[in-house]
């Protein structure tokens, strides 16, 4: 009987253990088939770490490899919030374990008293850092310990504590406090506050383009990040031996732009103090190189400094817009050298001929009148665009006709885009040729009807002054990628659009523009441009601007131009002006002409590159009969 018992019991114990068997091999062929792929990858996730190493952005340089913007190396403390709780909670469960009152603890007790630790760890952290951070750095102080131990918080994989740390003061506490990293962050600077903003633009936070150049042009200076992977215990130690998957960094280009500082500088200060000066509500300026169309220098008012306080300025009326190739306006009668080449360019006029002009013309049911009284007046073609006659340019465009002044208007480039490699470009507003009707012929030759920008203006002058010969203007003068190789950039179009002698022709008939007569008979409008030694060639333009409670053109408020050709005789540089409602003249005189601006600039570039001066003038220019 006793034997019996003692088999079943043998029985029972060997069928138990074959059960335990079979479960323990049934659960080993789950972990090893079925959930075993999962927990690999999970056990993977939780000890690898993928490190991301920031291309350097590349340079902006000016054409004489001055920088404009560059980039420096700082440090951001990163962390990666999930990760460091489940390192943090495993000090926890170490220091309860050593505790002798604590080792004890079982179940929710044990589970909350990691937590509280865990929660004392990352409060010691929000508190000490920034304190740790001090002076050294006052723009991160701006996160502040709450914002700090929210992040800590966060339910990510990685976070931005601080940025723009000194790199001593980051290194330090990246050793002190388990899970923090220094990296490296790379700060763009921009050394010359508001000079050229309006062009070069900037970055924002992840250091992408975020207006301007930097913007427009962000694939070639941005780069390509680097990368690599490592594994980490489970406290967070990285394992020697497990770096992998190492992808260098590919730094960004750096590029020249055709800009120069100092011409630059001295541009932008003179046009923010002739806005001044005359009241303006703003103004533009463009210069040129005549025989390349190449941007020396771009300006607008109301220019951001990108190193200053961004709100502030915003709140100020400044932006980082670049009015100079995204607001067109009327340009008034500087356009009327359009009409001047084309009827010298077809024959039907010579800069002497003489030209009974009357005070004013009817063009399809349009009147128009000159800007002063006068009876039938003797004009030469020199006289007509260096008095400004609105009635002498519609006469002369009658000879060009619609079709070929449409054409020319097509070949100067207007209602097109100049293809600037910048971000944000208005072709301007030109009525399509079919929509014309008699009133549009009336208005175009002398400037309204049609909004250009005042590169458009600055790229009809330069065709002129470059032996009629149309080159789109340009920014970049090259690009070197991080190898210090050239990266080919795609050529400027060049337009033909007038014979060099015609060009020759126009630009010394709008001398008279710039003529000073004491008797005022052959005196040009621009008279008070004349620079003493050099023959200047320009012309003015007032532009009428739409009142927006009539929507017809207002008697108070004007767009002021002007454009010229410096020197006259050998063309080096084209000046684009444009002032917005002045209420007198730049240097706060009588009058709201743009023509002493242009002289300031035209004088400042001619000194700046020693151009010898001009050969005397024998006489005068005949503008005016009798």
């Amino acid at each position: 009987m006793q034997r019996q018992q003692t088999i079943k019991r043998i029985r029972f114990v060997g069928i138990a253990a074959l059960f335990a068997v079979v479960v323990l091999l049934i659960r080993l062929a789950l972990v090893q088939l079925w959930w075993g792929p999962d927990l690999s990858a999970l056990a993977q996730e939780q000890r690898t770490r993928s490190y991301t190493e920031t291309a350097r952005r590349g340079a902006i340089l000016d054409r004489n490899a001055k920088e404009l913007a560059y980039t420096m190396k700082a440090r951001s403390l990163t962390v990666s919030p999930k990760q460091l709780r489940e390192e943090l909670r495993y000090t926890a469960d170490v220091e309860v374990q050593k505790n002798k009152d604590l080792s004890g603890l079982r179940g929710q007790a044990r589970e909350e008293k990691i937590s509280e630790l865990v929660s004392s760890y990352l409060e010691k952290y929000a508190k000490e850092i920034p304190e740790l951070i001090g002076e050294a750095n006052a723009s991160a102080m701006q996160v502040d310990s709450e914002e700090i131990l929210d992040k800590l918080h966060a339910d990510t994989s990685y976070e931005v504590l601080v940025r723009n740390v000194d790199p001593d003061v980051a290194e330090e506490i990246a050793k002190k406090y388990h899970g923090i990293a220094a990296d490296m962050q790379l700060i763009r600077q921009y050394p010359n506050g508001a000079i050229g903003e309006n062009i070069i633009g900037k970055v924002d936070h992840e250091g992408a383009g975020q207006y301007g150049f930097e913007a427009s042009n962000d694939s070639l200076l941005a780069g390509i990040d680097g990368h690599s992977t490592m594994d980490v215990s489970v406290n967070g130690q990285e394992i020697p031996g497990t770096l992998r998957d190492e992808v260098p960094p590919t730094d960004g280009a750096n590029i020249t732009l055709t800009l120069d500082l100092d011409t630059q500088t001295y541009v932008q200060q003179q046009l923010e103090q002739a806005v001044v000066n005359s009241g303006a509500k703003g103004g533009q300026a463009v210069v040129l190189d005549s025989a390349t169309g190449q941007v020396l220098a771009m300006a607008n008012s109301g220019t951001i400094d990108p190193m200053g306080d961004i709100e502030k300025q915003l709140a100020q009326g400044k932006d980082f817009g670049n009015s100079t190739i995204s607001e067109p306006f009327e340009p008034g009668s500087v356009a009327k050298i359009i009409t001047a080449a084309g009827v010298i360019e077809d024959h039907l006029s010579t800069p002497d001929e003489v030209l009974q002009v009357p005070g004013s013309i009817d063009m399809a049911g349009v009147t128009v009148h000159d800007a002063w009284s006068h009876s039938t007046t003797g004009f030469t073609t020199t006289g007509i665009f260096g008095k400004s006659s609105n009635v002498g340019t519609l006469m002369l465009a009658q000879r060009l006709g619609e079709d070929r002044f449409a054409q020319l208007l097509h070949d100067f480039g207007i209602g097109q885009n100049t293809n600037i490699e910048l971000p944000y470009e208005s072709s301007g507003l030109l009525p399509q040729r079919s929509q014309w009707s008699g009133g549009t012929f009336a208005n175009l030759p002398i400037g309204q009807g049609m909004s250009w920008s005042l590169l458009q203006m600055a790229s009809v002058y330069q065709t002129l002054a470059n032996g009629g010969l149309r080159i789109e203007p340009r920014i970049i003068a090259e690009v070197k990628d991080a190898q210090g190789n050239i990266v080919e950039q795609p050529e400027p179009k060049k337009v033909q659009v007038v014979s060099p002698q015609t060009a020759r022709t126009v630009v010394d008939m709008f001398r008279a523009v710039i003529q000073k007569d004491p008797s005022g008979l052959q005196q040009g409008t621009a008279y008070d441009a004349v620079l003493e030694g050099y023959q200047l060639s320009g012309k003015t333009g007032t532009a009428q601007q739409i009142d927006e409670n009539t929507g017809a053109y207002s008697n108070s408020n004007y767009w002021i131009t002007f454009a010229g050709i410096a020197p006259a005789d050998n063309p080096r540089f084209v000046v684009a002006l444009e002032l917005d409602r002045p209420q007198r003249g730049v240097h706060g005189q009588g009058g709201q002409s743009a023509a002493p601006l242009f002289k300031d600039i035209a004088s400042w570039l001619l000194d700046k590159e020693n151009v010898p001066l001009s050969a005397p003038m024998e006489g005068q220019l005949i503008l005016q009969t009798g």
